[in-house]
């Protein structure tokens, strides 16, 4: 499928435009790297690279920021983050919050900063003790150990099956079709086996929050800090490995431009990042290191063609044969970046907040990728062609394969 037949576009006499798109992305971007991590002091990482603890809270109505923040200050968590998320793929994840306490000395005081954030929960909005535990926290073993003691079916000492999975059909009503917050008691009369007096069982043996922990993580300073080491190096050495097969594949400036194009790809995306205030987690890395390939894959079709090109159309300056092949590659640029973009706008809108941080990197990174290649690397080599030695040492045949031997000796002819 070919869009665009006869294009004859100047990209090459656009470029200051390209450069100064780029200058402006990277400026936007930066300066605002700038103000939160200086000016600010706060940290573009997640809690993967900087250790911490998260803890994922669901309030049953519209979350208390307000109120929230205060009964942390009010415990000494005054360096505390609160993020509200919203998932449309989860029932009631619009009054969801994730609770962050920055790093800690060791993995012992993380454990510790876990168990102040629910201290700090139950003294704020109330919740299970002792006597009465809370009812949306509790785990399907105790709830089962609690009916079988009470046995409110009086089914004896039969009764260890019945109310395992009795317990079992109870949190998954609470989690599938509540969101994981019962509000009343009265709500559950409808799962399987419950009857008046296990609901009265229920309301006499526990209490109901407001409030339910759907999750938690922690993760210690020192493997945040490996981890974020790990991450940097992955990154480097994805570029340098495309770099020296560049290098051999066509020529070492060819390599250079590649490697810068995607360099700026990564940068203009980390600085969109911080404009959205998105933290940078393991996930995104693996976003970046998947466009690094793409942009790279979509810069060689580009300077593959330049090299065909070069053989076909001897009487061309380099900038003409550069504007061509950008044109003849234009079409499958398209259609294949038109779709990627596409797949990954679909997956940002509607992938869930575990996804989105992944698809925002990829939806702008397919963007700017898509633009390098022929707004940034192919200017490079024409810049570096014009200075060093003219046309024909725009690119060195490498070890033709016999196609490539073909093409020559049909230009010949």
């Amino acid at each position: 499928m070919e869009f665009f037949r006869g294009v004859n576009v100047d990209w090459m006499g656009k470029v200051k435009y390209f450069v100064g798109l780029s200058l402006f992305l990277l400026a936007l971007g930066w300066i605002s790297i700038y103000r939160t991590v200086v000016v600010k002091h706060r940290t573009l990482y997640g809690i993967d690279f900087r250790g911490g603890t998260l803890v994922y809270v669901r309030f049953a109505g519209p979350p208390p920021i307000d109120k929230l923040r205060k009964g942390l200050e009010q415990a000494g968590l005054q360096n505390s983050t609160l993020q509200g998320i919203s998932d449309s793929s989860s029932v009631g994840s619009k009054n969801d919050v994730v609770i962050g306490l920055e790093q800690s000395a060791s993995d012992e005081s993380l454990d510790a900063g876990k168990q102040k954030i629910l201290e700090v929960l139950q003294a704020t909005f109330g919740g299970g003790s002792a006597s009465r535990p809370d009812f949306n926290s509790v785990s399907t073993p105790d709830l089962a150990a609690e009916l079988t003691r009470k046995d409110p079916l009086l089914l004896g000492t039969s009764a260890g099956d019945r109310y395992n999975q009795l317990a079992q059909h109870l949190t998954a009503a609470r989690d599938s079709d509540h969101g994981g917050i019962v509000t009343n008691f009265d709500q559950l009369r409808d799962v399987g086996g419950v009857t008046p007096s296990v609901i009265n069982t229920l309301a006499n043996d526990y209490s109901l929050s407001n409030f339910a922990v759907r999750d938690a993580e922690i993760v210690g300073p020192r493997v945040g800090s490996q981890l974020r080491h790990q991450a940097v190096w992955a990154t480097l050495y994805a570029l340098g490995g495309m770099l020296v097969y560049i290098a051999f594949r066509f020529e070492w400036v060819y390599g250079a431009a590649a490697v810068i194009a995607v360099f700026h790809d990564v940068l203009i995306t980390l600085g969109f990042f911080s404009l959205f205030h998105y933290e940078i987690s393991l996930t995104v890395i693996a976003a970046l290191l998947t466009l690094v390939g793409y942009s790279m894959n979509d810069t060689i079709v580009i300077f593959d063609r330049v090299r065909e090109n070069l053989r076909l159309m001897k009487r061309e300056s380099f900038t003409e044969v550069v504007n061509r092949s950008i044109n003849q590659t234009l079409s499958r640029t398209i259609l294949t970046s038109g779709l990627t973009f596409l797949t990954v706008l679909v997956l940002y809108i509607m992938g869930g907040e575990v996804l989105r941080a992944f698809s925002f990197a990829m939806v702008v990174g397919v963007v700017v990728g898509t633009y390098s290649s022929f707004g940034i690397a192919a200017p490079i080599v024409v810049v570096w062609n014009k200075y060093h030695g003219g046309r024909q040492q725009g690119m060195t045949v490498r070890a033709g394969s016999a196609a490539e031997k073909r093409v020559v000796a049909a230009a010949r002819r």
